[in-house]
């Protein structure tokens, strides 16, 4: 068995807000499992077989195509169904599976709040590193408070890739990322920002987490569906 922690997310609800001035929307969302971590380097290298210069930090430079191919990586390590499947880049989420994968967006949010309301789930010197520590790296997983899920480092340190498109209308395959970082001030490292980078790059300052759980639905789950990224790429 692997070695990545996972807390149990409860049921809920969150209201999201939603890309160039769409309105609101409350999304209700099934309990699942959230990494406590961002995954380390030293995971990364177990499962990938890649070297881990700093075993505790998060791994990063790793792009979102390379992220999914990990979570297929930990299931078949897991003995579990892989999540996804691969038609060259066009990825598709097998949403009954119970493998490994990225949250959504709304179970990202949803998870980084645990019941907050404002910006951050504590104060920020005490959750979060940003570039108000005058750090240059990734720190250390763990270093910090986590929030009332048991989540570490779910705001600042490393940004993470989440499996929603970012804006199909005008982005077509950009995905969102999450939390802010090390690099990044303060303003960033909120739980309602967002960003957006291509699939295929990997940068120093982002990383990833993982979740799991299955639902009996086919192309939707978790405040996202295939039909609603179709026509939102029509808008």
């Amino acid at each position: 068995m692997s070695d990545v922690e996972l807390a149990r997310i409860p049921a809920g609800v969150i209201d999201l807000a939603a890309a160039r001035g769409r309105p609101r929307r409350r999304v209700a969302l099934d309990a699942f499992e959230l990494g406590v971590y961002p995954v380390t380097e030293e995971q990364l290298a177990e499962v990938i077989g890649e070297s881990a210069v700093h075993p505790r930090r998060p791994a990063v430079g790793v792009s979102w195509l390379r992220a999914i191919r990990f979570c297929n990586a930990l299931s078949e390590w897991d003995g579990l169904d892989a999540a996804y499947t691969f038609d060259g880049e066009d990825v598709t989420w097998h949403v009954d599976s119970d493998g490994y994968r990225l949250p959504t967006e709304a179970e990202w949010e949803y998870a980084c709040r645990a019941g907050s309301t404002g910006a951050h789930y504590g104060p920020l010197r005490e959750i979060a590193w940003t570039a108000a520590d005058g750090v240059s790296a990734p720190q250390e997983v763990g270093a910090r408070h986590p929030n009332l899920f048991g989540l570490f480092d779910a705001l600042g340190n490393v940004w993470e890739w989440c499996w929603d498109l970012f804006d199909p209308a005008q982005h077509r395959a950009v995905r969102v990322l999450r939390g802010g970082s090390f690099a990044d001030d303060a303003g960033s490292a909120r739980a309602a920002t967002r960003r957006g980078d291509a699939p295929r790059e990997g940068y120093p300052d982002v990383g990833f987490r993982v979740a799991r759980g299955g639902f009996d639905a086919v192309d939707a789950a978790q405040g996202w569906s295939a039909r609603e990224d179709r026509d939102r790429a029509l808008e």
